[in-house]
């Protein structure tokens, strides 16, 4: 079937559009995994049970992940199916619904990383949540085609969500897996620099 639901409209991306919203409760969720346990001091405890920071942090990014991942695969699947006129045997539906619980799980972690970088809830969240929403408002602003163009190729969420597209791909500032790998060197950036601020820094 196809995934158009009428002429210059991706169904798919319509239908997944509430990841826009959904990924700031998984952003705030990731941050307070780490920057709760310092509010509370309880990071001393932890990390005396587990004295290999990176290792700990490594731990509680393979734990956040497995359980954004469980909570988001059935509501994406579910607003798949709810479209009309949709399939998930389509290879590119099938992509962009894969592709959005692989988007949620990297903004988990890059909510997780910023939060062993920052210590401070209320600091982290900003960071994050300012990284994934300002950067496309920027770009809406700029009339330049080549730096508006850089800012959707660069920008984590621009570039991550691509992966929801299956329609006029040809005409996207990135690809969609390409546009994911984006996400993922953001997230795996703000994970490094976390463990190793956490390694070096003291508690």
């Amino acid at each position: 079937m196809s995934a158009a639901a009428g002429p210059g409209v991706d169904a798919a991306r319509v239908a997944l559009s509430g990841v826009y919203l959904g990924q700031a409760p998984v952003a705030v969720l990731a941050v307070l995994t780490v920057s709760g346990e310092y509010s509370t001091s309880l990071i001393r405890t932890t990390v005396t049970a587990i004295p290999n920071r990176p290792a700990m942090l490594s731990a509680k990014a393979l734990v956040l992940a497995v359980a954004v991942a469980g909570a988001a695969g059935p509501a994406v699947g579910v607003s798949l199916l709810a479209a009309p006129r949709l399939s998930l045997a389509g290879g590119s539906v099938l992509r962009a619904g894969v592709g959005t619980v692989a988007y949620l799980v990297l903004v988990a972690l890059f909510g997780l990383g910023a939060a062993a970088a920052v210590r401070d809830s209320g600091g982290a969240v900003g960071v994050v949540l300012g990284l994934l929403y300002l950067p496309p408002l920027l770009a809406s602003m700029v009339a330049e085609p080549r730096l508006h163009r850089l800012l959707e190729r660069a920008s984590p969420m621009s570039a991550g969500l691509a992966v929801q597209a299956t329609t006029d791909l040809d005409r996207m500032p990135i690809g969609p897996w390409a546009g994911l790998g984006v996400l993922a060197v953001w997230s795996a950036a703000a994970l490094v620099g976390g463990a190793l601020l956490l390694r070096y820094r003291d508690i």
